[in-house]
């Protein structure tokens, strides 16, 4: 017999073997550790990756993680924070997800709602925040101090500048709106990259865990875009793009310029190329390389777990991308990074 090819198939998860259980598990886009350390409490003590997934996006949810999730950051063009977040059970593979959510500070535990309350996926905008105070969260504002006043730098002082507009008039390369569609095509359009994209304007915590019973469920919780037209919604509540996750498999998390990231469903892709025998790392590396083909320009990360608990990641855009993890074998979460 070739042992090396029988090494081979082993690594590669075919029926020839499997490589050793790591789990529970859960694994965070970027350096998120009280994140990562909250789910993983709940793991370690026998608790359900829903529950993980909820409680750990939500210490990003409160603690604002890097400005980009949870209130008081990512103003939209009106200065308004809303919020996106999804929450998957890999095992009913049902979903809740929230979009545009307004003046509801726990967007992940609104999701959760939708999910155990409802027979619906996602619900947006007013009437997502009319369903959570039929839950019985409280309405607040999620505008601070210091989003204000990003806000106010951006629209006073540099003109709204940079923005998503494109084919309009006035022009939005100069000029603040209200903007209204130009009938003529003069050169005047705007790349979608023109918007600086990097960790602190589309940073989401996206998180896959498994349990003690071998779930899988996967979640997303971030306050969107900076200077978002009122109502855009990212890749972070669409299953399959911000998260996808499936028992018979694994989970996979997405992160980064949402706009072009949710066209392509990383999450899922990574999941199905996982299916297919390959390993994490290679699975997110597929996803994040479909995308790179069509927006070589684009910044964003798949981080991809199997159901067995082996990790990987793959990056596009950006130096460096960090993931947390936690298992048995660490006393904390610890931050993996890796090469784009």
């Amino acid at each position: 017999m070739d042992y090396n090819h029988v090494f081979l198939f082993i690594l590669l998860g075919t029926p020839w073997g499997t490589l050793t259980q790591n789990t529970p598990i859960v694994v965070t886009t970027w350096n998120f550790i009280n994140a990562t350390n909250r789910a993983w409490d709940i793991l370690n003590e026998g608790g359900k990756a829903l529950d993980a997934i909820e409680q750990g996006a939500t210490v990003c949810e409160e603690q604002q993680c890097d400005g980009t999730v949870g209130y008081g950051g990512s103003p939209d063009e009106e200065s308004e924070t809303t919020l996106d977040a999804m929450i998957m059970d890999g095992k009913t593979m049902n979903v809740g997800a929230v979009a545009a959510l307004r003046r509801i500070k726990n967007a992940i535990s609104v999701a959760r709602n939708v999910l155990e309350h409802t027979q619906h996926s996602i619900l947006a905008g007013e009437l997502a925040t009319q369903f959570a105070v039929q839950m019985g969260f409280r309405e607040q504002s999620l505008t601070t101090k210091v989003s204000k006043n990003m806000w106010k730098q951006w629209h006073n002082q540099n003109n709204c500048q940079p923005n998503y507009w494109i084919d309009v008039i006035p022009d939005p390369r100069s000029y603040c709106g209200p903007y209204s569609k130009s009938t003529s095509k003069s050169g005047k359009r705007m790349s979608h990259h023109t918007i600086p994209i990097g960790k602190y304007n589309h940073d989401t915590i996206g998180m896959i865990a498994i349990d003690v019973n071998g779930n899988v469920a996967a979640g997303t919780s971030t306050n969107g875009a900076k200077y978002k037209i009122p109502g855009r919604v990212g890749d972070s509540p669409v299953p399959g793009s911000g998260a996808y996750a499936d028992n018979s498999v694994g989970g996979a998390a997405a992160t980064g310029d949402g706009d072009v990231m949710l066209r392509f469903l990383p999450s899922f892709l990574a999941v199905e190329e996982m299916r297919r025998g390959a390993r994490p790392s290679e699975a997110a590396e597929t996803a994040v390389q479909r995308i790179s083909e069509h927006y070589p320009g684009f910044m964003g990360a798949v981080v991809a777990v199997s159901r067995d608990g082996q990790h990987g990641a793959a990056c596009h855009g950006i130096d460096t991308f960090p993931y947390a993890i936690h298992d048995s074998t660490t006393d904390t979460a610890k931050v993996i990074f890796v090469k784009c």
